[in-house]
């Protein structure tokens, strides 16, 4: 955290040394680490809640994206069936467009009879 070498922690501890005391010293050291850790502690707590709060923020922007995404694909998907069902309905009533023709006398002959050569031309007459 602080770039403080061993020289100049010896020259703290002898000034510590002097101006508190050799009674005193003891009791401030222990004090001063105790805040020192909670001081240590407080930043880490700071540190994580501030990494937890980045993370919450690019999970939200994920999961935006990913809305956005499903969105776009349940769009297509709809354009894409309706005109699917657009063709369906076209081809129906194309069908229903053709004349119903019966199957009578005037039929043409199945392809087997033509093959075969057992049909007889409906225009010869016997």
């Amino acid at each position: 955290m602080f770039d403080i070498g061993f020289s100049e922690m010896l020259v703290i501890a002898v000034v510590a040394l002097v101006v508190i005391g050799p009674e005193r010293l003891p009791k401030v050291a222990r004090t001063t680490g105790h805040l020192l850790g909670r001081l240590q502690r407080y930043v880490s707590d700071v540190k994580s809640d501030i990494n937890r709060e980045i993370q919450l923020d690019e999970l939200r922007k994920l999961q935006a994206e990913i809305e956005e995404s499903a969105r776009n694909v349940q769009l297509t998907l709809t354009n894409e069936v309706q005109s699917a069902q657009h063709a369906i309905e076209q081809t129906l009533q194309t069908v229903k467009a053709i004349p119903d023709t019966p199957r009578g006398p005037e039929s043409p002959p199945s392809p087997s009879a033509v093959s075969t050569g057992t049909a007889e031309s409906p225009n010869r007459q016997a």
